[in-house]
């Protein structure tokens, strides 16, 4: 029937009932029953339904410069490499999509960046204007917060998240107009490379990519800074402002972040120069201050963002391996960055030092760690080992490709870091699924498994006998 003609008395009311309160009502109680009794739930389906929307916008005409649209495969995983702000490719992103695409893309890593926990309870909020109880305790596990806080640290993750990236992008700027570009397209590529950086997003509009840039301090030190930023977590920037001038004021997450992401970073620029010092394909021959510019780049960006100022596949299959480990370690907790976490590997590492000593608590900087949060480690690392067992296992079954490129691909989709050897873009239609399944689940997975597990932690009145089985 035209909109022009008189609708019928019980076509009407068809049209009317979808809008009317009560049905509005029923969506809104759903809603808050699934934010209130499944907020792990309601986290995954926020997270889908945020990819599909960005996988149809970039799947229209206009997205993509080629003939027709972008396939949907690849505006799939384009979304969910934005979304769960991974930074794998399977196209060019500078040259394949339009600047409405490229403007879909920096949304989409806006959104990621902020964490699953915090866009669920904004969701929450928006439906209840108030954030329930057991969402409460989820996002204050993940933020490492007292309950009665977290209304007010959203909107500090949202404050600090725009404030770093304008800040990022005023100081990218110049190096943009230096190289002839207009004020405001200079404007534009700073303001997406300052969210790519900061989110951990780890996709470029550079034509041709950022090795021309590879000896510039001015662009990649805020690189640097700004994956840094994004990757020790939200907790920790909040915690350092706050007690800046007293650092015992700390909370043994921060320690324990800086600490450990201080000393794998040190070890990864003296194993990154070290193999690499020599190799014809990356720093031999180069000028010392050169090397050592890629060094501190490539020592940061493994764990996160997934920047690269040179092509991957050339490192030695040393460099790859550490590579490896470093991206599946990732960032700190509630950060833009993926991987297991830097905490869960720091428990993991205390709890060894504590079994060879013989101790009966294993703690950090005068606080003991209780059993229970070793427990969430163990399941968040066995987890994380599993995924990447199962997606090399499937790729080896769909490619030709050797071990050593798909353990590299597979884990920085898992770890959500985007570093590539080139071969994400060289896969059949069900390679890249895998791969998409693993940046969803990477980026979702554990964190919605340790605070599920956290939540269902019950205290039992009986406890069976206790008998310990050999070990080792």
């Amino acid at each position: 029937m035209s909109k022009h003609e008189g609708p019928q008395p019980a076509q009407e009311e068809t049209q009317v009932t979808p809008l009317s309160p009560a049905s509005q009502d029923g969506k809104r109680e759903l809603i808050e029953r699934l934010a209130r009794d499944s907020p792990a739930r309601l986290v995954l389906i926020v997270f889908a339904i945020i990819i599909a929307g960005a996988t149809l916008l970039l799947c229209l005409p206009f997205a993509s410069r080629q003939p027709g649209a972008a396939s949907f495969i690849d505006a799939l995983f384009t979304a969910t490499s934005a979304v769960c702000v991974t930074g794998l490719t399977v196209v060019d992103t500078a040259e394949y999509w339009t600047t409405f695409g490229h403007v879909t893309i920096m949304i989409s890593m806006m959104i990621g960046g902020l964490g699953v926990m915090t866009l669920a309870s904004l969701l929450g909020r928006a439906v209840s204007k108030r954030i329930g109880l057991t969402q409460r305790m989820l996002i204050a596990s993940e933020r490492k917060s007292r309950l009665g806080d977290v209304g007010s640290l959203v909107t500090t993750v949202l404050v600090a998240s725009l404030t770093i990236e304008a800040l990022l992008t005023a100081v990218l700027l110049p190096s943009y107009l230096s190289w002839g570009e207009p004020l405001i397209e200079a404007m534009w590529h700073s303001l997406f490379m300052a969210v790519s950086i900061f989110n951990n997003g780890g996709l470029v509009i550079v034509e041709g990519g950022l090795a021309p840039l590879a000896a510039n301090w001015g662009f990649c030190l805020p690189i640097i800074v700004g994956t840094i930023l994004g990757a020790i977590g939200f907790p920790v920037i909040v915690d350092i402002s706050e007690h800046w001038r007293s650092p015992k004021k700390w909370s043994l997450h921060t320690k324990l972040t800086l600490t450990t992401y201080g000393l794998l970073w040190l070890g990864t620029l003296a194993a990154f120069l070290a193999f690499e010092w020599g190799n014809p394909q990356t720093l031999a021959g180069l000028p010392t201050d050169e090397r050592t510019l890629l060094a501190l780049v490539h020592s940061t960006t493994p764990r996160s963002s997934g920047i690269s100022t040179m092509d991957v596949a050339e490192l030695s299959p040393s460099t790859l391996f550490i590579f490896d480990a470093l991206m599946f370690v990732g960032g700190g907790s509630a950060s833009t960055a993926g991987g297991i976490k830097v905490g869960t590997f720091a428990v993991l590492l205390l709890a060894i030092v504590a079994e060879a000593r013989g101790d009966r608590d294993m703690g950090a900087f005068g606080w003991r760690i209780p059993a229970s949060t070793l427990r969430l480690a163990v399941a968040a690392a066995v987890l994380g080992a599993s995924l990447v067992g199962a997606g090399c296992l499937a790729l080896l079954h769909f490619t030709d490709a050797p071990l050593e490129h798909i353990l590299f691909e597979v884990i920085s989709a898992f770890a959500t870091c985007g570093l590539s050897v080139g071969l994400s873009p060289l896969l059949p239609a069900s390679g890249k699924l895998i791969l998409i399944g693993l940046m969803f689940t990477g980026r979702t997975g554990t964190m919605t498994l340790a605070a599920a597990l956290a939540i269902r932690e019950q205290q039992r009145l009986i406890r069976l006998p206790e008998e310990r089985p050999l070990i080792g």
